[in-house]
């Protein structure tokens, strides 16, 4: 599996300002599981966290109802996306028409491994390299319940020749696309 990094821009869903997992999520009633109780998934059943969050965010842009993205995703981010929100944060990767059901038909390519960023949040990068447009993607997922669910989302459409190996750069975000700006 090629491991590679470069910068994305796109639709970012977070609930702060930058990629940082806010230190607020722990605090919101429950402390998180013991790091040794949220296993980091296998290759297939990451596989499978990264194509469910692309189905949830195509059909979502599909039929315009954000609510089930919301619904499904973890209780930190629900606080801070409302689906009208969220409608408008994808509004630039629904424009692009970029088909992310196409995603279903490749195994993702990383980034980087997936890693525990914080105590409870789980973060994976990597792309799908379809053709002519590849698919960035930058997730973050916080273990809920036994179970991993998204806390944090970046999709991008991106040329193929972009997605190639290089050195590791810092991710960049595109300011229009965060929550609150």
């Amino acid at each position: 599996m090629t491991r590679m990094y470069r910068p994305m821009l796109g639709a970012m869903v977070f609930l702060a300002s930058g990629l940082a997992i806010p230190a607020g999520l722990s605090a919101q009633g429950a402390t998180p599981p013991p790091v040794s109780s949220q296993p980091v998934p296998g290759e297939l059943e990451m596989a499978k966290l990264i194509w469910s969050t692309m189905v949830a965010v195509d059909q979502a842009n599909r039929s315009g109802n954000y609510s089930v993205l919301r619904d499904i995703s973890a209780p930190a981010f629900q606080i801070a996306n409302d689906p009208g929100q969220l409608a408008r944060i994808f509004a630039g990767l629904r424009a692009s028409g970029t088909d992310l059901s196409n995603t279903l038909l490749l195994a993702p390519t990383y980034r980087a491994p997936p890693a525990i960023v914080s105590p409870g949040v789980m973060r994976v990068q990597g792309y799908f390299g379809l053709r002519p447009t590849a698919v960035n993607f930058d997730f973050s997922y916080q273990w809920v319940e036994g179970r991993w669910r998204l806390v944090g989302v970046s999709i991008a459409p991106a040329s193929l020749g972009t997605v190639q190996p290089g050195d590791p750069e810092p991710l960049q975000t595109a300011p229009e696309a965060r929550p609150g700006r």
